[in-house]
Formats: structure tokens, sequence, C-alpha cells
């Protein structure tokens, strides 16, 4: 009964978001909200990055973004930095969403030292503290020609 009344509260708290996902509004998630820990099966390590997101609704639910991030992998001395550009699209006063883009990566280190394109998809929730601020959890999984890339993401969002 708790883990239902829970789940209709927090339903409840985020149809207020709906006018944040309308046409001509933008976020911004800032550097040190994209905290990630995932697992890369090109290297077998975990690794941790920072990203930063920003975009502006050109429809209702519908962001366009663009992306910039790097990553640290663990016990290799092997970096990733990354730009790139995406959408994401928000179920109608859920919070939850889905999104997609492409990457520019940097690979820097002793193990490689090259550029790559990849393709990201990513889901999460929106969940609104205030009318303008969200903590967002979410999955990701990243891909390119040498590697899959999965893991979780725990970020905020400030909406304007």
């Amino acid at each position: 009964m708790k883990k239902w009344t829970l789940l209709l509260c927090l339903l409840v708290a985020s149809t207020a978001a709906q006018a944040q996902f309308e046409k001509g509004k933008w976020f911004v998630s800032p550097g040190l909200t994209g905290l990630n820990l995932s697992y890369d099966t090109g290297m077998d390590k975990a690794s941790f990055g920072l990203n930063v997101k920003g975009g502006a609704f050109v429809l209702d639910n519908v962001a366009l973004l663009i992306r910039a991030g790097m990553q640290w992998n663990e016990g290799a001395s092997q970096d990733v930095y990354g730009i790139g550009v995406g959408a994401r699209y928000y179920f109608d006063r859920v919070g939850i969403y889905l999104g997609a883009d492409v990457n520019v990566d940097r690979n820097t280190g002793a193990i490689t030292d090259d550029t790559k394109f990849s393709f990201g998809m990513d889901a999460g929730y929106a969940f609104f503290l205030s009318k303008t601020v969200s903590l967002e959890p979410g999955v990701y999984w990243n891909i390119n020609g040498d590697r899959s890339k999965f893991g979780l993401q725990l970020g905020f969002g400030f909406y304007f």
C-alpha cells in the first residue's frame, strides 16, 4: 500500500511539470549534475564522468539538445572527451523521458588516441523539486564501432 501511495504522490507532483515541457521553454543540466557510473565493455573497467546538457523545446514535449562531457576510466590512463547533439521526448504530464544523441568522442591516453563517432540513448525521470528544478535519475547506453557502454546517471535539471 505504501508503494502505491508513493507512486501516486510522485505522479500527482509531476503533473505540475507539464508547463515546463512546452514549446519555447529551455533547460540546462549543469556540470556536476550529470554524474555517471558505467561499465565499458571495451575496457572492462568502471568509469566516472561528468556531463553538461542543455536544450530548447521546439515542440511541446520535444527538446533539441547539445551535450559536452568527459569520462575517466578506472585503472587505465584512458580518458574520453565528447560533444554531441540530440533530442529528448518527454511523455505528457509524467516527467518520463526518452532521448537519443550523436556524439564525437576523443579518446586520449596510453591505450588509444583517436576520435570516433558514437550513438547514445537514455531514459529517465524528471522529478520536480520545485517549478524549475528537477532531480533526473536515468540509464544510458552509448555505442561506437569498438565498444558498448551502459550505466546509470543522476543529474539536476533547471527549466526556464
